[in-house]
């Protein structure tokens, strides 16, 4: 008798726990989606990690569906064909874009810079004293941390330093390979190469903020954020509003906890423990809280540097920041 009603309480509890299961799932699916597109081996992965395995999606009434793609430019042409929601881009894209007649805005969110770096026994007098040294260049000939240094150069030291070097345009990873083999001796790359190069004892000759700041702009401006259309947004306004606050409870912990850093170390590809510390360093430095009136007014301030060395290849026919580059609302 015992045993028959173990057995029947048993086969209680299983439906009564299938039945919430299936219950849940039911929810999940009725829950609105965003589907992101990221770059497949992206720095963003780490915070998608961190909202997928919390359900931090889920908690606040959406579901996250992620898109890797292979490139910044597979992720732009991706959301321009309503293949996904949103992407992770830079305003400067954003603005020429609307300057073109598109409706796509930005809620920025990443103040991460990279910068200049030089090999350890490389003196130097300047951030602009590399004459007759061979530049590496990640990004290619518009890339922004390039055309602000060269600005910079005229502006602080009277330095042509594109006549003054030869540059070499690279892959980022490529980069880091030949200052590493000694083949480079000065290279400008994104902010998680230039931690590994920190790490194996490269010098950092100057970062993106401060080259921003030897410019007159004292206002640190993330130049990367989540990008959608602002036609999609107005339709969906407490779907966005849940995601970017998702989004923001993701670096918050990031920023806060090294226990989610110790669960997203394989994401990191980190080397060794000096390259895993500087990445960690490196993205909780480079947090950007606010987003206001003044950073607003230091953006349109960079991309009349930048519209200026770039020109219209990298801004197109714009000659201002276009109105509604960035997303404001709460």
């Amino acid at each position: 008798m015992v045993r028959m009603f173990s057995a029947a309480l048993i086969r209680s509890l299983f439906s009564a726990t299938v039945l919430i299961a299936t219950s849940f799932s039911a929810l999940a699916n009725e829950l609105p989606v965003v589907n992101v597109g990221v770059l497949k081996f992206g720095t963003i992965n780490w915070e998608m990690d961190v909202i997928k395995r919390h359900k931090l999606d889920e908690k606040a009434g959406f579901i996250l569906d992620i898109t890797p793609l292979a490139s910044k430019n597979a992720s732009s042409v991706a959301l321009q064909g309503d293949a996904v929601d949103v992407i992770f881009s830079d305003w400067v894209w954003v603005s020429r874009q609307r300057a073109a007649g598109k409706t796509y805005t930005l809620s920025p969110t990443s103040a991460t810079s990279g910068g200049v770096y030089a090999a350890s026994n490389l003196t130097l007098s300047s951030p602009c004293d590399i004459s007759g040294e061979t530049l590496g260049i990640a990004g290619g000939a518009v890339d922004k941390t390039w055309l602000l240094y060269q600005a910079y150069c005229e502006t602080k030291e009277n330095k042509a330093i594109s006549e003054l070097t030869e540059q070499q345009f690279v892959a980022p990873p490529l980069l880091n390979k030949l200052l590493m083999q000694n083949k480079v001796p000065v290279g400008i790359n994104f902010w998680h190469y230039g931690a590994r190069l920190k790490a194996a004892g490269f010098q950092p000759v100057i970062s993106l903020d401060e080259i921003v700041e030897g410019l007159g702009i004292n206002t640190q401006v993330p130049m990367l954020g989540w990008v959608f259309d602002e036609k999609w947004a107005n339709a969906n306004p407490s779907l966005v509003s849940a995601f970017l606050k998702t989004s923001a409870e993701a670096r918050a912990l990031l920023r806060a906890s090294d226990d989610e850093w110790d669960v997203i170390r394989p994401l990191t590809k980190a080397e060794n423990d000096e390259v895993f510390n500087a990445l960690k360093t490196a993205y909780r430095n480079g947090f950007s809280g606010t987003f206001g009136d003044e950073q607003l007014k230091a953006a349109a301030q960079i991309f009349d540097i930048l519209a200026k060395e770039g020109g219209p290849k990298l801004v197109g026919e714009s000659t201002s920041l276009s109105d509604g580059t960035f997303w404001l609302q709460p």
